[in-house]
């Protein structure tokens, strides 16, 4: 059963289980929805990598939530093997679940949209049919890239790809064949794979790389011109295999 034939009431003595998507990182694209609930909502969950300082999400909506609010860290491992990431999760839903018991309402900061590559999901999967769930979307960091960029990313018909850059070469090439807009997304430390792929299918001059999107320290350049060999884990590769979907 997929996410969206849970997301229901259980009942109404319980809080519910609010993803507050945030958008690419400047605090001015968090929309007014999600602003407002930020100033009601009395815990506030959140994730953090581990071994890391303060996490992004809050550093986002910081300046928006309640005085007094309960904050519920989540760590993170940052690792490709899933099982300390499934206890991860497993600990956050728990922590989570006791204030919704309690008939609190709990926002699970968010960054981006919680649907598109977020966290939220799997530990909104891990509290199905016990809590009511409700989801406000937020600006993905494709749309503040392409912003920021000035890029059109699809027009007409056009398809439009979101492409993990942890795919091997084989299957990355195959993403590229079948899509006109693209955007890479978890770069990384797969940043020379991703470069070399796209080198061999023609579109090298035509990738932009765009790193910490709408941030302070933002980052933007064509990924020929990049002289890194690594990048961080919130950067993105964004073509279009004419140079914009106007062309």
């Amino acid at each position: 059963m997929g996410l969206a034939a849970r997301m229901s009431g259980a009942g109404s003595t319980t809080g519910r289980l609010i993803g507050l998507g945030l958008g690419p990182g400047d605090p001015e694209l968090i929309t007014l929805k999600a602003a407002r609930l930020l100033g009601r909502l009395g815990v506030i969950a959140h994730i953090r990598a581990a071994g890391a300082g303060r996490g992004m999400a809050l550093s986002i909506a910081g300046g928006l939530i309640a005085p007094g609010a309960v904050l519920v860290e989540i760590e993170m491992p940052m690792r490709d093997d899933r099982s300390p990431g499934a206890a991860a999760y497993d600990a956050g839903a728990a922590a989570i679940a006791a204030h919704l018991a309690e008939g609190r309402d709990v926002g699970l900061l968010c960054e981006g949209d919680p649907l598109t590559f977020g966290s939220f999901m799997y530990l909104a999967a891990r509290l199905q049919g016990r809590f009511p769930v409700e989801v406000v979307p937020g600006i993905t960091s494709m749309a503040g890239a392409a912003a920021r960029i000035g890029l059109p990313l699809a027009a007409r018909t056009d398809c439009l790809a979101m492409i993990p850059a942890t795919l091997p070469a084989p299957e990355l090439a195959a993403r590229i064949a079948a899509a006109d807009g693209m955007a890479f997304l978890k770069v990384g430390r797969h940043l020379p794979k991703l470069r070399r792929v796209l080198e061999e299918a023609g579109l090298l001059a035509r990738a932009w790389y765009v790193e910490r999107a709408t941030w302070p320290g933002e980052r933007i350049l064509k990924l020929a011109d990049l002289p890194d060999e690594v990048a961080p884990y919130f950067s993105l590769i964004l073509v279009h295999r004419r140079g914009e979907a106007t062309a």
